[in-house]
């Protein structure tokens, strides 16, 4: 079982996605089968096969947030030494030397991963070019859209 490294807020997030699964939704659930139940033959019973396939949604979500609680290697970037490397946890603003539009990330884990939140997955193309660099350095990142070139202005451990 290897460890997956986590900034704290994502093990927070997580711990408190894990306690409204089992606190909130499996209960619901649990009254929705109940009902559906109580409503007759179960063999044609729409609303018991959709409840039952919830279920299952859940219990697999709170298997699978159970096992990266587990294998979390929490890592706390505002106490290690200050760098300008660009490290797991770190944040980093880049500009695009195309269109000179500065963009914003922060290297996280999987689980914890939003590109809405500016939030990428440390295996992501543009994490994977980014870590080991250094403020200053240029950047090119393969992507769907083709190849994109940036240069770091600035390492933050936030």
């Amino acid at each position: 079982m290897d460890k997956e490294p986590i900034t704290i807020q994502g093990l927070e997030q997580l711990k408190k996605k894990l306690e409204e699964l089992i606190n909130i939704k499996r209960p619901n659930i649990v009254q929705a089968i109940g009902e559906a139940r109580a409503h007759g033959d179960l063999k044609e019973n729409a609303e018991y096969h959709a409840a039952k396939d919830e279920q299952g949604k859940i219990e697999g979500r709170i298997v699978k947030i159970n096992d990266s609680i587990a294998r979390a290697n929490v890592i706390d970037v505002t106490k290690l030494e200050k760098r300008d490397d660009v490290i797991f946890g770190s944040t980093v603003e880049l500009l695009d030397l195309k269109s000179n539009e500065k963009k914003k990330y922060k290297i996280v884990g999987e689980d914890e991963a939003d590109l809405k939140k500016k939030l990428i997955f440390y295996k992501s193309p543009i994490a994977k070019a980014l870590i080991g660099k250094k403020k200053k350095d240029l950047i090119t990142v393969n992507t769907p859209s083709g190849e994109k070139n940036f240069e770091i202005i600035e390492v933050k451990y936030i």
